[in-house]
């Protein structure tokens, strides 16, 4: 006779709490999985055949440039805006923002969102190849003979030779903030 069956009162109070201890494992909140230290979450895309990458902490998401409408006396840089589910965003060519030539056939079929406190802007990009680690002692600091680019807006070159950009300078540069205004002609 299994002694399962000789003492059903104990068996259940062991069921009871084999059950009680799954729940609150359960029931804990889970354990955040921290980047290790020394690693760097970024967004890698294409610019100009070009490789750059931007923190994900400061990407909201990635779309599709479906329509672009042009804003008038804005600066070079801000080609236009677009609408994200009823949300109206500045869209950005960081060639023209860093006056970067321009050199190779370009797609700018891509949108990625930044987002810094309260202000959200969108950059063009050719493709967007995805999220990946970077190990920060493995970032270079900028040469200066990187062309177009001013250090001020750099985190580094990774030795893949990835360019990965500070989001957060170029999200404060006080030119993203477009103060013009336009005189009406008088009737």
């Amino acid at each position: 006779m299994p002694a399962s069956a000789k003492h059903p009162a104990q068996n259940l109070e062991a069921r009871r709490e084999i059950l009680k201890a799954r729940a609150q494992a359960l029931a804990r909140e889970p354990k955040i999985a921290a980047e290790p230290e020394g690693r760097l979450e970024v967004l890698e895309f294409v610019l100009a055949n070009e490789r750059y990458a931007l923190e994900t902490a400061f990407v909201r998401e990635v779309c599709a440039l479906k329509e672009l409408t042009p804003l008038p006396c804005t600066p070079s840089f801000i080609l236009g805006i677009i609408n994200i589910r009823g949300q109206i965003l500045a869209v950005t060519d960081l060639k023209r923002f860093f006056h970067l030539p321009d050199k190779g056939l370009s797609d700018l079929n891509k949108v990625i969102i930044l987002r810094r406190g309260g202000l959200e802007v969108g950059i063009l990009a050719d493709r967007v190849s995805g999220v990946r680690a970077v190990s920060v002692p493995e970032v270079q600091e900028p040469l200066p003979t990187l062309e177009g680019l001013s250090p001020d807006y750099l985190k580094g070159i990774s030795r893949e030779a990835l360019i990965i950009l500070d989001a957060e300078k170029i999200l404060t540069d006080p030119r993203m903030i477009v103060h013009e205004e336009v005189e009406l002609p008088s009737k």
